[in-house]
């Protein structure tokens, strides 16, 4: 699709992006951050229910996980959880040190930051949370940063705790490790104001080097995840979860357009046929005697374990579950689906139809249940097999999410799937979730504080970007660098010790890159080692070169060696004597091709030198002794 098709279906796409905290301890309590275990020495059983909000009504999402009547395990680990994360102890007193990390990035997101904090609690019955909500507060409103030729808005930026790692997911049964429960994490949300699906991911690396400009935010697998909002004209804000890279946004942002689109297509050609949402219908029956002996595995197995198998006749939908919604995704999908998280019947298949193309049943049991359940030549029949609590709920699912077929897109929360299409995971929560929390007070954020903090922030990036723009450095250091810790180092370089911006963007870009691919710990680099090897480079005691080989010498002596007393730069009739020795020797030893000689002295005479004089230098000086030799 080209920038004017997005335009022609109203594409819109935000952003909500949680970012965790590089702090010692966690949110709420006193426990450690940030360490991770797949030991543990209890786990808790718990199940779920829905409150009230305040207006005393319940939120649609809250109801939805009800209904699937699932056990939540966790498992504890006595290092990193306390008894506040099971709801068992009061919370302590907001970190501190969490909320001025997270108070400066909304002031690089040049948002209006509140004096007053509120916490509020959100609703989370997946279990992912054992209290079932999670605290949160928002701390600052109404930013911007630049995007190409305009301003992409922040609408809002809270702090809040994490949630645990789901382990599995199973039938009734969710479990989940508690390690990462309650670490300080950043939401940063976005306005619906990009138009592509590159544009989505764009606008996301901005936000992801805004925020590790810092060096204040954890970095790796599972540090960051992006929450994608999504719609189309005519359809509704689809909200696709924990998208784990920015690179899978293009793709799952392009299907989900494709899904309502296809979606708005299927209600025309449902009301087409005179199916709405007053005229819809639906009827179900247990049809589990007359297939107990098809020879279809999945339910022949089910069957002979004693499982019940219901039939829902969709009147008048003949074709449509076959209608293509994502790639080489079909609307029997958005049912499955439905049925699986709901309903908890996980094992695919969990539905079969009479639209299907595949192999399913066997013509003769299609016919013996259209006569069995009276379906008509223009209707559907849905299979779906399990205990009967749970076949029953599936049942009714099949119909709730045909219905809503003639209504276009419902309002969801999707989880992304790998091949960057998406499906169900729960209704889209409402207001209802959220309700002020008791337990703690609101917090003045006094203007010296604000002011203690604007101190120690970093330039934009979108600065730094157009400053080593104007200095011509490499384009594949520029974005790295702007948002590196080593920044304010490369400023000091050149502006200190009027070293050339290109090599010190390199030097602290690239070089450690390659020392890191060497299997060299980069993380014994300093500022103070980097300057001083810097500062024999402007003495002109090493050359280029050797910048990177006394990096690699530090690491390789693990931060032991120093760089007092460091040799002056050889004498050129010391570097003649050095050519001269290795000339003679790759001579003797009569080298196939003798115009590889020259590069065999120059690597062993740079080797022995260890970056104490310019290649360029050696090289000339090796050129000229040739030409003198031939004389």
């Amino acid at each position: 699709m080209t920038e004017k098709d997005y335009e022609t279906i109203g594409f819109k796409s935000g952003l909500e992006i949680h970012q965790q905290l590089l702090t010692k301890k966690k949110l709420f309590c006193r426990c450690p951050a940030g360490e991770y275990s797949t030991h543990y020495h209890a786990e808790i059983l718990r199940h779920m229910r829905p409150t009230l909000s305040e207006l005393g009504e319940y939120d649609g999402t809250a109801l939805m996980e009800f209904k699937t009547r699932k056990e939540i395990i966790y498992r504890i680990n006595r290092d990193t959880v306390c008894t506040y994360e099971m709801d068992d102890t009061p919370p302590f007193q907001i970190n501190d040190e969490a909320l001025d990390i997270a108070l400066g990035i909304g002031m690089l997101y040049n948002s209006a930051v509140v004096d007053e904090i509120h916490i509020a609690r959100k609703q989370y019955l997946d279990g992912s949370i054992p209290t079932g909500f999670q605290r949160t507060s928002i701390i600052a409103l109404d930013g911007q940063i630049p995007y190409k030729d305009k301003k992409i808005n922040i609408i809002q930026l809270s702090i809040e705790e994490d949630s645990c790692r789901e382990v599995s997911d199973i039938g009734h049964q969710r479990v989940y490790k508690t390690d990462r429960l309650g670490m300080p994490l950043i939401e940063t949300v976005t306005g619906p104001e990009m138009r592509t699906p590159i544009e989505v991911a764009e606008v996301g690396e901005i936000c992801r080097r805004l925020v590790r400009s810092t060096g204040k935010v954890r970095t790796g697998i599972g540090a960051a995840r992006e929450d994608v909002n999504v719609s189309v004209e005519g359809g509704t804000r689809i909200e696709i979860k924990g998208v784990p890279k920015l690179s899978a946004i293009p793709l799952l942002t392009y299907n989900e357009a494709m899904r309502q689109w296809n979606l708005l297509k299927l209600k025309e050609e449902l009301n087409n046929r005179g199916i709405t949402t007053d005229t819809f219908a639906a009827e179900t029956s247990e049809v589990t005697k007359i297939i107990n002996k098809s020879f279809y595995e999945p339910l022949r197995g089910a069957v002979l374990r004693g499982i019940k198998v219901y039939c829902v006749v969709l009147k008048g939908f003949k074709g449509l579950l076959h209608w293509q919604t994502q790639t080489d995704t079909y609307f029997s999908r958005e049912i499955s689906d439905r049925v699986r998280v709901i309903a908890c019947l996980s094992t695919i298949p969990n539905i079969i139809h009479s639209d299907s193309k595949g192999d399913t049943l066997a013509s003769s049991d299609w016919l013996k249940i259209k006569k069995s359940v009276n379906a008509g030549e223009n209707d559907t029949m849905v299979l779906v097999w399990g205990n009967e609590e749970d076949v029953i709920t599936g049942a009714k699912e099949i119909i709730i999410r045909a219905k809503e077929a003639t209504v276009g897109v419902p309002s969801e929360t999707r989880q992304a799937f790998r091949d960057g299409t998406n499906g169900f995971e729960r209704i889209l929560p409402g207001p209802e979730r959220m309700y002020p929390d008791t337990d703690l007070p609101p917090k003045c954020i006094t203007k010296e504080r604000k002011d203690a903090i604007r101190a120690t922030l970093p330039k934009p990036i979108w600065e730094r970007e157009a400053l080593y723009r104007k200095l011509k450095l490499p384009k594949d250091v520029i974005l790295p660098l702007s948002y590196s810790k080593y920044a304010d180092l490369f400023e000091q370089l050149v502006n200190d010790l009027k070293i050339e911006p290109v090599l010190a963007s390199v030097a602290l870009i690239q070089f450690p890159k390659r020392l890191k691919k060497e299997g060299l710990d980069i993380s014994l680099l300093n500022n103070e080692v980097i300057i001083e090897i810097f500062k024999l480079y402007k003495q002109k005691k090493i050359g280029k070169s050797g910048v990177l080989i006394q990096l690699r010498n530090y690491l390789e002596k693990n931060g032991g060696l120093t760089f007092n007393n460091f040799p002056d730069s050889p004498e050129l009739s010391e570097i003649d004597n050095l050519i001269c020795q290795e000339t003679e020797f790759f001579e003797s030893i009569k080298i196939k091709i003798p115009e590889n000689i020259k590069k065999l002295v120059m690597c062993e005479v740079m080797d022995k030198l260890q970056g104490r004089m310019e290649g360029k230098i050696i090289e000339e000086r090796i050129e000229g002794l040739r030409k003198e030799a031939v004389k």
